[in-house]
């Protein structure tokens, strides 16, 4: 009930179910896992996204692997319920109905936590702002802003229309949802019957939020030319005037910093990512909360019917993965190769390829992006070859999404095409179009070595391994994010030891020749020639990392660090 709900999420992205295309990537899928963690363990959440009627956008690649978009256009009105509650922010001079669409969540024991995605597309808005919640990180800096007002502002409001009046914490899921603290301030300055925001009002918001920031890069902190949100946020007359310094810097509306100022608890998403943070904002206290993932959510169902017959209660309590090393070797190879089984099929299905299920099969599906380096495996194409050829057999599944603005994202992804076409003949390179949560489930189960190449420091936590984790699939990796924490060599997995590669000066040649050999000296002997300890590698995998990284583990330390302090 709504009295009874203490914590509010906001997030702009959410992954909730494969036919709601309400993500982009690893952000969404976060959120997601939180959500059903938080609705496994009985927390008072609700939580408030935007609905994004056409997706984030479905990839189409031509045979060179240059990227085209098209909107993945889906329709709430078909599949959810509508709130009994409407609300208005005034945006432009014009004020915009927003109205929510639920879906519920629920968890093992049977506890709900509601979803409500915020939609525009209502005959009462001018035509211009029906549009406002329709594409998923699209358009241009004032698209932006006015998202980010139906979200931080409008979701503040319908939270209370709908009755939700006994909340204890707000947690914005990155900056993007920042602009609920102007509504909170808003708030507040009206139940003191005060005309302005003054800095002891501000003060007095702080306690109800949280902040997750989540990437050090700075294309994901958002910023806004003070021109602008005086354009477009004219829903509070003049009642911010006297604090503008309060939330504003540098003539420009910092949404990383508004959350900043404004939240008595802050966390990055790993240790490292924490200290990198602390660093970048030293006037701020930022704490760290690892993240990690859904582990039944994201187990395939050939190692759900395995953990189900040998670890009692694996989803109710996720550390007892750790009981992972009592599972015969023999069983758990099994349930591997079903899922690898399927995989196989589909790939080969959707791209005419022909891939073998008794091949050593390595996986690497991440956004597009110069800093994930998703080219650094075909730096050596030679070297690459001789070692398919020497250790072992290789074949590898690529998939990502380059975001529709980023040129960079895009290029990587024709030179990944140019390096499959240079190898075709020599050593099987498939990439898979349109990567989402559906086939992202298939890969990080079916492969047999899931690859991470980032420049550190640059990858905050990635998650993309943890999922690997929970299927039993080591993870070859550079020491960033999580997997500074999580890789034990020979155990877990294996790092890509270079030490020389960092923001500030790659050494591309020599991370290059790390990852060749470890591949040829260490993982492909293991993986034909000492089977069993290959499998054993793969226990430790759920046994030490899937146990721990999990959304389980994460929101209970968000409870008692964040929520309930």
């Amino acid at each position: 009930m709504p009295a009874n709900t203490k914590i509010a999420y906001f997030s702009m992205e959410i992954a909730l179910a494969d036919a709601l295309p309400t993500y982009s990537g690893g952000l969404g899928v976060l959120a997601g896992d939180t959500i059903r963690s938080a609705a496994d363990g009985g927390v008072p959440m609700v939580a408030v996204s935007l609905v994004h009627r056409k997706g984030y956008f479905r990839q189409r690649l031509d045979a060179e692997g240059h990227q085209t978009e098209e909107p993945w256009t889906w329709s709430p009105e078909a599949t959810l319920a509508e709130t009994p509650v409407r609300v208005t922010v005034n945006i432009a001079h014009r004020d915009v109905t927003i109205r929510a669409w639920r879906h519920d969540v629920s968890g093992v024991g049977g506890h709900v936590v509601p979803v409500l995605l915020l939609d525009t597309d209502l005959p009462d808005n001018a035509d211009d702002d029906r549009h406002i919640t329709d594409h998923l990180y699209g358009g241009d800096e004032r698209y932006r802003l006015r998202q980010e007002m139906v979200l931080g502002i409008g979701g503040v409001r319908l939270l209370r229309a709908l009755g939700y009046t006994a909340l204890r914490r707000f947690h914005m899921n990155e900056g993007h949802a920042a602009l609920l603290v102007v509504e909170l301030g808003y708030e507040e300055m009206k139940r003191r019957g005060l005309t302005q925001v003054t800095r002891e009002v501000a003060q007095a918001v702080k306690p109800l939020c949280v902040f997750t920031t989540h990437t050090p890069v700075p294309a994901g902190h958002d910023q806004f030319p003070l021109r602008l949100v005086a354009e477009q946020i004219t829903c509070y007359g003049d009642a911010f005037n006297a604090c503008v310094g309060e939330f504003c810097f540098d003539g420009r509306l910092n949404m990383t910093y508004l959350a900043l100022d404004n939240s008595h608890y802050v966390n990055g998403v790993a240790k490292k990512h924490g200290e990198v943070s602390q660093q970048m904002f030293a006037q701020y206290k930022v704490d760290s909360i690892t993240n990690g993932v859904h582990a039944g959510f994201w187990a395939s169902a050939p190692l759900r019917s395995l953990f189900d017959r040998h670890i009692t209660a694996w989803r109710q309590d996720n550390a007892s993965l750790r009981y992972a090393l009592g599972i015969p070797r023999q069983e758990l190879w099994a349930a591997h190769q079903a899922a690898k089984d399927e995989l196989i099929h589909l790939v080969n299905a959707r791209a005419g390829a022909a891939l073998f299920a008794n091949v050593f099969t390595i996986g690497f599906a991440r956004r597009a992006t110069p800093y994930k380096r998703p080219d650094l495996l075909f730096h050596d194409l030679a070297r690459l070859v001789a070692l398919h050829r020497a250790a072992g057999p290789i074949q590898i599944v690529y998939a990502g999404k380059a975001h529709p603005r980023d040129g960079g994202g895009k290029e990587l992804i024709r030179k990944v095409f140019e390096h499959i076409a240079a190898l075709r003949g020599k050593l099987d390179v498939v990439y898979l179009e349109d990567y989402d949560m559906a086939l992202a489930r298939r890969m990080v189960a079916g492969v047999d070595l899931w690859l991470n190449t980032p420049l550190p420091p640059l990858e905050a936590s990635g998650t993309s391994g943890m999922k690997a984790a929970v299927n039993g699939v080591p993870q070859l990796s550079v020491l960033d994010g999580w997997w500074i924490e999580g890789c034990i060599e020979g155990v877990t997995g294996w790092a890509i030891a270079n030490g020389h590669a960092s923001a500030a000066g790659e050494d591309r040649a020599a991370d290059a020749q790390a990852l060749y050999n470890k591949l040829e000296g260490t993982i492909l002997p293991l993986y034909y020639g000492e089977r069993e300890r290959y499998v054993d590698v793969m226990k430790h995998a759920i046994a030490l990392n899937a146990s721990f990284f999990n959304t389980e583990r994460m929101v209970d330390q968000y409870v008692r660090k964040a929520y309930f302090v």
